[in-house]
């Protein structure tokens, strides 16, 4: 069974997975949502999109010890969590992921 065909998610095709090199991050767009996709040392994570402070896309950011740090005001976002390590009561949502045969699947919902 693929993740798309799995009934108790709602799993959607990311990417592949050599598309996003290890310590890179990008914005992707998915079932009505805009999410920042993670490579953190190959493994994948997915989060909102949107900075929890000012709203800056959070895809456009840098990946360093486990964060996405926005690259409007440098706030920090746990990769696999999605908790603000800048300020703990703004945090973003973090999306469940899995790699299958080289594609990156996203849960939402």
């Amino acid at each position: 069974m693929t993740p798309a065909s799995d009934p108790a998610a709602h799993w959607h095709r990311a990417a592949t997975a050599d598309s996003l090199a290890p310590g890179q991050c990008r914005t992707i767009q998915m079932a009505g949502h805009e999410l920042a996709l993670v490579n953190l040392d190959g493994a994948f994570f997915a989060i909102d999109n949107e900075c929890s402070h000012k709203g800056a896309p959070l895809g456009a950011g840098h990946v360093e010890n486990g964060c996405v740090y926005c690259p409007l005001h440098g706030w920090a976002f746990d990769v696999k969590t999605g908790a603000c390590r800048s300020n703990p009561e703004k945090p973003v949502k973090s999306y469940r992921t899995k790699v299958e045969a080289g594609e990156v699947w996203v849960a939402i919902g």
